[in-house]
């Protein structure tokens, strides 16, 4: 017996009938006993345990106790008894092998995982008893003796085999045999669902006036709606609803701890309806460490994440796959897309498959937003590299449609420049692309005719990531372009060449448009175009003098944005964006600085907010300039740098995140749309780790 108890007890001489007296008598302390506190994780130490006491001589010949022995197999399995036999009867067995076709049948195991084990039982104590056998005694180690080994090859074998067993076959499938049950041990004995399920509340039905008191209890609100998702999640005597009926008391309590645990029922319902009696996803959620738990408490915490969701079920299956998170980088997006692009010549396929990538990974990069796995960075570059290279695709498919694939066709070299949160790869959920459009015309090419042939490229290109597709794609926010920023604004030309680029800022330049190319960057098109406007663009923006007057202009610009920006009627203390102490506020500072320190220090040549760091060890005019603002808005003392850089930045930017998952689309203005009494649960770290704020802020408390 692998768990010390009366789990296997029986009758075996005596009086039959006080025998069942007995049983009678000790089955509820037996079936209650995974109620305690700690139980399963007391059972769990009890096999390492025994496990670790074993000497080290005999580890690796252990049939019985050593990993992958038997014992690996009836603590997995009398583990699993005791934990769902208290509310289902038909696990309530004797025999390992009756309960592991008990287990199988319930659901709690898979069909696959029960004949594996059953077959590998079955097979390691037929070895055991010829070893025994052959020895005549009570052992359980594997011979060293390679003429020993073949006699209990043969043994185990039988008479009816014609291939000659040796010793080195035996031993090859006895490793096979044990590394197969180690990886089912591990998966299953040590699965997070078991501890939950414990802890679980018996009446899984659900259908009492009690269950409806401990849904409200949970903290749903609309208790009979509940009611009814659940009736239709567990209703009926498919093998989905019988593994729901087991895992819905853990389920239900997770989604609880989500913002909106009714909204969260609901859409778990939606999902496992679209995903029928799909295997994995089944198996999924009884399984995998962590996927069930970061699924629900997705679903319960984000309206976008879940919507997307509904309609690519099948990443759900990354949530039990950390790696399968991960945003993937430029390069990663560019070659799928080229992939993409060489496979459908029609432009209206092209641009679906490449739209199509781009809600894809969308979708991945805020499930590992929610699931606590990506770092504010990660998030904000891998949003930003997927709409880079969505603008890539876009213009390239663009470019060989006038051009009838044909280079020598084009009249002019073009180029996308990023401006905004993109130029700094600092984007949301919701966030546009702000852009400018540049152009160099060919040898021998009159620079109007390369104007013009450049403007319908990108008006082709923009059209293109906006049009309607054909199927559409369900549940994409299409990607804006805003070409406001260029020279001139909406009356000046769509695209410019670098010479004219070069002119109107010697020209006609003021100090807001040298502070915006502070965020310009390459984003698409040809690189040759690139390298030269980077450096007409750095004389401008990282200039030898950096006068008084032009700093007088910066700060009245940023009241100018202040209160004519501001949304009518928002209140500037949930403002993120806009508000005081908000994004804005650090992005203005430290592009002050790269206006007035750029051209002497290197390291402040970049397109980043994220250079705060830089700033951090180089001290450059950082307290007196501080000293100076914070005089300007009446402040008395000087804020640190570590409640200016990361209460802002650090703190702001995962709350503002928090608002645009939470939201179904973000509506632009920045404002935080969650009531205050729920900003504890949605914003610093994520719904799984609920980890305390580590951003810097002064409270030291979770935000």
């Amino acid at each position: 017996m692998g768990i010390p108890g009366p789990a296997q007890a029986r009758a075996i001489a005596g009086d039959s009938e006080l025998g069942e007296r007995y049983e009678d008598a000790i089955a509820p302390f037996v079936w209650s006993s995974a109620e305690r506190e700690g139980f399963v994780e007391s059972v769990q130490a009890m096999r390492r345990r025994v496990t670790d006491n074993i000497p080290e001589a005999d580890r690796d010949r252990q049939i019985k106790l050593g990993p992958g022995g038997l014992r690996d197999v009836e603590f997995t399995v009398q583990l699993l008894q005791l934990v769902h036999g208290r509310s289902d009867e038909t696990v309530r067995t004797k025999a390992t092998t009756d309960s592991l076709v008990a287990l199988a049948a319930g659901g709690y195991t898979s069909r696959s995982d029960g004949e594996e084990f059953h077959r590998n039982y079955r097979w390691l104590r037929l070895l055991e008893h010829r070893i025994q056998l052959f020895r005549m005694r009570r052992t359980h180690l594997m011979p060293r003796d390679e003429r020993e080994l073949s006699v209990v090859a043969r043994s185990v074998d039988g008479a009816g085999e014609n291939r000659h067993p040796t010793g080195k076959a035996l031993t090859e499938n006895w490793t096979k045999v044990k590394r197969s049950v180690r990886t089912m041990h591990e998966r299953i004995f040590y699965r997070p669902m078991l501890a939950a399920l414990a802890n679980a509340p018996t009446d899984t039905t659900l259908t009492t006036e009690s269950a409806l008191d401990r849904l409200a209890a949970l903290g749903y609100q609309d208790t009979k709606a509940a009611m009814r998702h659940i009736e239709a999640l567990s209703r009926g005597v498919s093998r989905r609803a019988e593994i729901l009926r087991t895992l819905l008391p853990v389920l239900l309590d997770w989604i609880a701890q989500g913002v909106d645990p009714d909204a969260g029922l609901l859409n778990f319902r939606k999902i496992s309806e679209a995903m029928g009696n799909t295997p994995w996803f089944l198996r999924l959620l009884r399984d995998s460490n962590a996927a069930a738990e970061r699924l629900c408490q997705i679903l319960s915490s984000s309206r976008y994440v879940s919507d997307l969701l509904e309609t690519s079920p099948q990443a759900i299956a990354w949530l039990g796959d950390d790696p399968q998170l991960r945003p993937r980088n430029l390069d990663e997006l560019v070659k799928e897309m080229r992939t993409q692009l060489q496979r459908h010549t029609e432009p209206e396929e092209a641009i679906r498959a490449i739209r199509q990538i781009r809600r894809r990974e969308q979708l991945r990069i805020a499930l590992a937003d929610t699931s606590g796995l990506a770092s504010v960075e990660s998030v904000v570059t891998g949003l930003s590299n997927v709409d880079q290279a969505t603008v890539m695709g876009a213009l390239y498919i663009a470019q060989r449609e006038f051009c009838e694939g044909d280079d020598k066709d084009a009249l002019a070299d073009v180029m996308v420049v990023a401006m905004g949160r993109q130029g700094g790869r600092e984007i949301g959920y919701g966030s546009d692309a702000d852009v400018m459009y540049a152009f160099e015309p060919r040898e021998g090419v009159e620079s109007s005719d390369a104007r013009s042939q450049a403007e319908k490229i990108f008006s082709r290109m923009v059209q293109l990531l906006k049009m309607p597709c054909k199927p559409p794609i369900i549940a994409e926010r299409t990607l804006e372009i805003d070409n406001d920023l260029r020279p001139e604004g909406k009356q000046g030309p769509m695209a410019r060449s670098v010479e004219s680029f070069a002119q109107y800022y010697d020209r006609w330049g003021q100090t807001w448009e040298f502070q915006a190319l502070t965020r310009a960057r390459y984003l698409a098109g040809n690189e040759d175009v690139a390298t030269a406007l980077v450096r007409v663009f750095d004389r401008f923006r990282y200039p030898a003098d950096f006068t008084d007057r032009q700093l007088i202009d910066v700060r009245r610009m940023k009241a100018r944005v202040e209160s004519e920006r501001m949304p009518r009627g928002a209140d500037p203390n949930r403002q993120l964006k806009l508000g005081r102490g908000g994004l804005s506020d650090v992005e203005w500072l430290v592009q002050l600085l790269q206006l007035q320190h750029g051209h002497k220090v290197e390291g402040l040549r970049t397109t980043s907010t994220w250079l705060r760091w830089k700033l951090r060890s180089r001290r450059i005019c950082w307290r007196p300039r501080m000293l100076r603002c914070s005089r300007a808005r009446g402040h008395s003392r000087r804020p640190s740098e570590t409640e200016t850089c990361c209460a802002l930045v650090g703190l702001r930017t995962p709350c503002l995140r928090a608002a645009w998952t939470w939201r179904q689309w973000p509506g632009g203005s920045g404002t935080n749309p969650v009531p205050p009494h729920s900003w504890k649960r949605i914003t610093c770290g994520s719904p799984v780790s609920r980890a305390p704020c580590s951003s810097g802020c002064s409270t030291g408390t979770r935000c």
